[in-house]
């Protein structure tokens, strides 16, 4: 990849026919139309997503006058250009510059590009940028944007995968899923963790309908036309979890829904009973794990260890064992009482509490409580044969 360094383009070059879309939050065009500055390969821009601090930051530094880093632009053609590094920092500058932030002056008070003293409009307009151009071929510009950490704000997983699987599929997918003004984004939100401008909602999307395979999906839809499949397979998801669950809680953003949707999809379940039990399960202080509480709803209430129920304590079992075994001695049988009702050489053995485990009496899913009146000790080999019975 041969670069070329250019140190006489300034913000006001750069900023020649700006166009920044509201609704998918790119910086478009710069350079008079030249400069491509979000390629389908970048990530949305997300300097506005923190209240605005980082793209602030830019605007205080130009006036400032200290250097915003490098910037590095691809050579596409002779007349063409995308940013390869440095879409955030000259989004960031575009928009101020099109009035779409204030910056606080040295009184505190709120000034926007347009209402600036001209001095301050000329040292921002007339800042000299340094910037690297390259020329290569995509797998080498592809490889270059992979090893890029622009401004301290790594790629994540899904805008690594978008580089590298650029094409229509990927513009697609991000109009849809990436669209932070997209009205949809509210409902997703009540299960999926995250932001659309960091790719979160095309991340669950694409992990959902490739069953965990998300590059190889990409690769293969990578210059597929529509996103339909993409698009049913996720509303499908969504919309079966909010007709089984009527109520929304906080632990549902972290589940693996797609997952729980191929694996209880089929089955039938009563909204209302379904949200009867999560409210039980819910206050019942001896659940430990909410988060497990839906699939063990949709498994049939079985499983408990998704709950990881609060299990006995060491004084309970230590004070269970010995009541256990005193009683034990004098009737000459063993403390485990299923080994007592045997007819083996166990009838009589005494167990160390280190060969027992606690066990609910009346399992816990029955309705039977973590407490010492309701706690025996099982040698090991029969209360995992005892299971939830």
């Amino acid at each position: 990849m041969n670069t070329t360094l250019k140190i006489d383009i300034t913000v006001k070059d750069i900023c020649e026919g700006f166009v920044y879309n509201e609704l998918e939050g790119k910086g478009l065009f710069g350079l008079s139309g030249k400069l491509t500055i979000q390629p389908e390969y970048q990530r949305n821009y997300i300097y506005a997503s923190d209240g605005g601090k980082k793209e602030i930051a830019v605007i205080e530094s130009l006036l400032k006058g200290y250097p915003i880093g490098l910037i590095y632009f691809n050579k596409v053609s002779e007349n063409n250009l995308e940013v390869l590094d440095g879409q955030q920092r000259i989004t960031s500058v575009g928009r101020f510059v099109t009035d779409k932030f204030a910056i606080k002056d040295e009184n505190g008070m709120e000034q926007y590009f347009s209402g600036m003293a001209k001095d301050k409009k000329t040292k921002i307009l007339e800042a000299k940028l340094l910037i690297y151009e390259c020329e290569g071929t995509e797998s080498e510009i592809k490889e270059w944007f992979r090893t890029i950490n622009i401004v301290g704000v790594p790629l994540n997983n899904q805008e690594l995968l978008n580089a590298v699987y650029s094409g229509p599929f990927v513009t697609l997918g991000k109009e849809e899923f990436s669209n932070s003004q997209n009205s949809n984004i509210q409902k997703w939100s009540a299960y999926v963790s995250g932001s659309a401008n960091r790719q979160d909602f095309l991340e669950r999307a694409l992990e959902w309908v490739s069953k965990g395979n998300i590059g190889d999906y990409m690769s293969s839809h990578r210059f597929d036309k529509n996103i339909t499949e993409l698009k049913k397979y996720f509303s499908s998801v969504i919309d079966w979890v909010s007709s089984v669950f009527i109520d929304v809680e906080s632990e549902m953003r972290r589940l693996e829904w797609g997952r729980l949707y191929e694996t209880y999809h089929k089955k039938s379940y009563n909204p209302k009973n379904v949200s009867e039990e999560v409210h039980k399960l819910y206050g019942d202080p001896y659940v430990k794990n909410r988060k497990g509480i839906f699939e063990f709803i949709l498994g049939g209430s079985t499983d408990t260890k998704l709950l990881e129920v609060r299990v006995f304590d060491d004084a309970t079992k230590k004070s269970v064992y010995k009541e256990q075994t005193t009683e034990a001695e004098k009737k000459k049988e063993s403390n485990c009482p299923l080994c007592a009702l045997g007819h083996d050489a166990n009838k009589e053995k005494i167990w160390s509490l280190n060969d027992m485990d606690a066990d609910h009496v009346t399992a816990w899913s029955k309705g039977g409580a973590t407490s010492a009146k309701n706690c025996q000790m099982l040698c090991k080999t029969h209360n995992r044969a005892k299971g939830n019975r």
